[in-house]
């Protein structure tokens, strides 16, 4: 046998039972071979039958293997073979005699292992894949036809196993069954789980760029640029804003018991109050601050505005509060404290409106709609989705939206999302309302029998007083096309009327809205309206009753059906007359006064509120759309009331809870975007001398200057850069820090060396920091409000009028006598002083040259050099901060230096195990862990006397006005600095601020105003 063969013959028996033995020579059985089992009492024969497996497996003549091999050695002697049998030495005499019972035994076993190693794969391989490649065909993955017979039931057997079987199909459906109206809803319901969708979602998302808020995913600005296009719809056309996420808590019992209650959460020193005569008939809206009860002027919940339902001669009445939805929960946990409505009504399960009739699984339906319809799902295939509204699809049915008191019977509803809201801004606004909207047909007949559609007005109908005031209401809104402005209507007036569909007079494309003046110019109708206002009938709508509201949203025409319609018309694009089928839908208008306070831009950004029942969002939408409006979004809100000057919520209300969490938002998000850039470009806010950069330390100001007051005790001399000015006179507000203050030399590296003696070696002295902890930490203000910001109507007047700018003679003593107040003199502020010691003030502010205020500037107080200098030099564009030494870059260098070290450490386990680091060591890195590069890192000082200026306030929203020209900033300042700044200054020079933004050394000095 040659030695390729031998190879293959070795390779073939390595497998084989141990009880089969080849002899070397050459037996009485073919091949040159013999089968033979050892004796039974031949112990040697059968040790070597047990350990010599497969030895002298080789056969074939003797010459051959003495070729190969020396004398008396075979193959298996001298080590492993390729085929894994080793040699040994077997007798080669034939066996005299074999026990029957163990031969069989053998071979049975023998055949058994056969059986099983044919049956049993020894390798992952499919049955396909064990054929040669040239009978292999692709086909046969998936079909077993395609195989040999003889394998077709070996490959059916694997096809069973659940191993072998083709993966599950995708559980989603495909697009167009996705896309479907009806499985839309349901998936759009699925994903507002977490943030609620307004109705107007899908035509936002794809417009604007999308914010997650207040648990409510919103449209902040438009993607395409439009932010002068935005200035221009609100000072010369129209802007359309969606306000749906405002909250509205509906309060309803008898009018004394509200009126009792609702006076302890509010002041009448503030303003309005809810018992006001004019509100209180539902005639007007009003606006006011809410506090907790009994707290005034502590504890501030927000604002709100408010409508009363008009009398309609019942014993109970009804009151809409609206509020952000940031301020939402703090105001209905104090409404619910004050009247006691601890226990939730009787909670209203819906019925799902369902394409089938499927009484006994209603609730089930309900409460799987959303669930993904999978095909192994059989509650997901038998489910149908409930027809719900997109924006609607998120109010659990088994929570409770109404609380009522068992003692005075006062129910608080909240109608959040079942109400909508939309805000038209601009001059433009009436035109834009009356082609959009035009006043219901009267209806004395049903149009169906079988449907609802429409009986609440065929009934309101029948009563000749209800016919007679609609007609009254349609007359005074179609006056309202003669009206330039909504500025020239009564502020906060209401306006209820009903309307047709207003679908149906669609345009057939985009026009813009124009006012139609002579067909009112010499009207005497349209001069009533001006001077009298919407009488207080007219401003009864039935919106106010929720049944009807039910009814307008359930019984709604679909896109399709009114598609379907125009598709019938004899003529493509006429009007559309549905006549009695119309829907009939009551909405509440009401005006929005825009800019109130100050003499420059009166009226500015006045409106109108449009107030919808819920599922008639883009109903309404749309046709406003097509009259040419704009639409804007959270940044337009936000410049609205900026050039308004007015506080916007929650951004400039930071004595409510509301306030601190969006400042401390704000700070995280700003500390972030402040680490995110490399270290070689950030601003060093230390060297700047900007002590918190990314925050307002309103606690830390206002106790700033209380210490200051109580250290001094009179308000005498100017704020000075100079220290030793402090030291002479003895009682200016220096005199607190004047042993820091007295060692700093004149010159213009004061600051610089002033650092450095208060911080001589990296840390503050120890009298310093007693004072830091005891002016509060650095976000303390973000837990409690140990301040207060002044509200006063009568104090603010006060304050306004000694903060005007006095170019002529004996013009302040004019203007004071105008307006009633009274000259400043400390028998008239020290009064104040004392009733509000930690109070902020308000305050506008426009820059008198060029420069552009940002976010968290500084407001501070001008020395007499600075003034001097702009009264010599009018061009004068301010002062310079002295550049500051940082105190804490040695300690954020030898940190740095200790993470080297110990990534080092790390690097080299041995050192690690023979060196521990030391405890000091690891304290130090300890202390540093907060430092960052550029921001202070220690307790705040005293903020006031950080600078070469004494700081006054902050500003939280500045930016260039394009309504005014020039740079505007809104802020706040302490009051007790504002009196201090307005008794010591020159009369011509009243009101004259400096403003330096975080990261600039640059003063510019600033006009103060404060609007009432």
């Amino acid at each position: 046998m040659s030695g390729a063969r031998e190879k293959k013959r070795a390779k073939k028996m390595r497998n084989q039972p141990a009880s089969v033995t080849l002899p070397a020579e050459p037996g009485p059985f073919p091949g040159g071979g013999s089968r033979a089992c050892p004796p039974p009492g031949d112990v040697r024969s059968e040790q070597q039958y047990q350990q010599q497996k497969f030895s002298n497996q080789s056969s074939g003549p003797s010459y051959r293997r003495d070729q190969y091999f020396p004398k008396g050695q075979n193959r298996g002697e001298r080590g492993r073979g390729r085929g894994g049998w080793q040699g040994g030495h077997v007798s080669e005499e034939m066996p005299k005699y074999i026990t029957v019972s163990t031969f069989a035994q053998a071979r049975a076993a023998e055949i058994s292992a056969m059986l099983k190693a044919v049956a049993q794969k020894s390798s992952n391989s499919l049955v396909f894949q064990t054929l040669p490649r040239h009978m292999r065909r692709r086909a046969m993955s998936h079909n077993i036809k395609r195989l040999p017979r003889r394998l077709q039931e070996i490959a059916r057997k694997e096809a069973e196993k659940a191993v072998h079987q083709k993966k599950e199909q995708s559980k989603t459906k495909c697009r167009k069954a996705r896309r479907r109206h009806i499985n839309l809803v349901a998936e759009f319901n699925r994903r507002q789980r977490k943030n609620i969708w307004l109705e107007t979602h899908i035509w936002h998302a794809k417009r604007f760029h999308m914010v997650k808020k207040w648990g409510y995913c919103l449209g902040d600005s438009p993607t395409e640029k439009s932010y002068r296009a935005c200035y221009r719809a609100m000072t010369k056309h129209c802007l359309l804003q969606d306000l749906s996420y405002y909250c509205c808590l509906e309060l309803t019992g008898k009018e004394n018991e509200l009126l009792k209650q609702l006076a302890r959460i509010c002041s009448i020193d503030t303003g309005l109050t809810f018992e006001e005569a004019c509100c209180l008939s539902g005639r007007f809206e009003g606006s006011l601050n809410l506090y907790r009860a009994d707290r005034y002027p502590e504890d501030m919940l927000g604002p709100v505005t408010f409508i009363w339902k008009p009398r309609d001669g019942s014993e109970n009445r009804q009151l809409w509060i609206w509020m952000h939805p940031a301020l939402k929960q703090d105001m209905l946990r104090e409404l619910k404290a004050v009247f006691q409505c601890s226990e939730p009504e009787e909670i209203y399960i819906p019925e799902p409106i369902t394409t089938t009739i499927q009484e006994e699984k209603q609730m089930d339906v309900v409460l799987s709609l959303g669930k993904k319809r999978k095909k192994e799902d059989k509650e997901g295939e038998k489910a149908v989705p409930v027809k719900k509204i997109i924006g609607d699809g998120t109010r659990d049915p088994f929570q409770s939206y109404s609380w009522i008191s068992q003692s005075t019977g006062i129910v608080i509803s909240d109608r959040t999302m079942e109400i909508l809201r939309y805000r038209l801004i601009g001059p433009l606004s009436h035109s834009v309302l009356t082609e959009t909207l035009k006043a219901a047909s009267l209806q004395t007949e049903m149009a169906d029998s079988e449907t609802e559609l429409n009986n609440w007005w065929v009934e309101n109908c029948k009563d000749s007083e209800k016919v007679s005031l609609h007609q009254r209401q349609s007359a005074i809104f179609e006056l309202l096309e003669g009206i330039s402005s909504p500025s020239e209507m009564p502020p906060g007036t209401i306006l209820g009327l009903t309307v047709g569909d207003p679908r149906v007079n669609l345009p057939k494309k985009k026009t813009k809205a124009m006012p139609d003046f002579e067909k009112y110019q010499d009207n005497d109708k349209v001069r009533q309206l001006y001077l009298e206002g919407v009488p207080v009938d007219c401003a009864h709508s039935f919106i106010w009753d929720q049944d009807i509201c039910k009814n307008v949203t359930e019984n709604k025409i679909s896109e399709q059906d009114l598609n379907h319609m125009r598709a019938q018309l004899l003529v493509p694009g006429s009007l559309l007359d549905l006549g009695p089928c119309e829907s009939k839908i009551p909405i509440l208008l009401v005006q929005q006064p825009g800019k109130m306070a100050g003499e420059d831009r009166p009226g500015w950004g006045s409106g109108w509120d449009i107030y919808l029942p819920k599922g008639w969002g883009m109903a309404f939408w749309i046709p406003f759309i097509y009259r040419g409006v704009r639409v804007g979004g959270l940044q337009e809100a936000l410049k609205h009331s900026e050039y308004q000057r007015t506080p916007h919520a929650p951004n400039d209300f930071p004595d409510c809870q509301a306030g601190m969490q969006f400042a401390k938002e704000l700070e995280t998000s700003l500390l972030e975007k402040f680490k995110r850039r490399p270290p070689a470009k950030r601003a060093n806010y230390v060297k700047l001398g900007t002590l918190s950069p990314f925050v307002c330390p309103w606690g830390q100001l206002t106790k700033n200057w209380e210490g200051k007051m109580k250290a001094s005790g009179e308000f005498v001399h100017p704020s000075s850069p100079h220290p030793e000015l402090c030291a002479t006179e003895g009682h200016s507000f220096c005199d607190s820090k004047a042993e820091v203050v007295k060692e700093a030399s004149p010159e213009t590296g004061e600051v610089k060396e002033t650092m450095e003696i208060i911080s001589s070696e990296g840390v503050l002295k120890t009298e310093d920091v007693i004072g830091a902890q005891e002016f509060g930490e650095r976000d303390e203000t973000m837990t409690t409000s140990d301040f207060i910001v002044l509200r006063s109507e009568k104090l603010l007047m006060q304050l306004s009028a000694w903060c005007y700018p006095t170019a002529g003679k004996d013009r302040r003593l004019r203007l004071i006598s105008r307006l009633g107040q009274k000259e400043m003199t400390e028998d008239v502020f020290l009064p104040i002083l004392m009733s509000y010691p930690r109070a902020l003030v308000w305050v506008n502010l426009s820059l008198l040259r060029k420069g552009n205020p940002e976010l968290h500037a500084m407001i501070c107080i001008p020395a007499e050099d600075d003034l001097l200098h702009l009264s010599k030099d009018k061009l004068f564009c301010g002062p310079q901060e002295p550049k500051h030494r940082d105190i804490f870059k040695h300690k954020v260098q030898k940190l740095k230096e200790e993470k080297k070290k110990k990534k080092k450490k790390k690097d080299n386990t041995k050192a690690l195990e023979s060196d521990p680091p030391s405890v000091p060591d690891t304290e130090t890195s300890e202390e540093h862990e907060d430092l960052i590069l550029g921001l202070w890192s220690d307790a705040l000082p005293d903020v006031t006397a950080h600078c070469s200026r004494t700081l006054l306030g902050y500003v939280t929203r500045g930016d260039f006005s394009l309504a005014v020209g020039c740079g505007e900033a809104l802020g706040f300042v302490s009051l007790t600095g504002l009196l201090y700044m307005l008794h010591n200054q020159p009369a011509d020079k009243k009101g004259l601020v400096l403003l330096r933004t975080p990261a600039s050394l640059q003063y510019r000095f600033a006009r103060l105003n404060i609007e009432v």
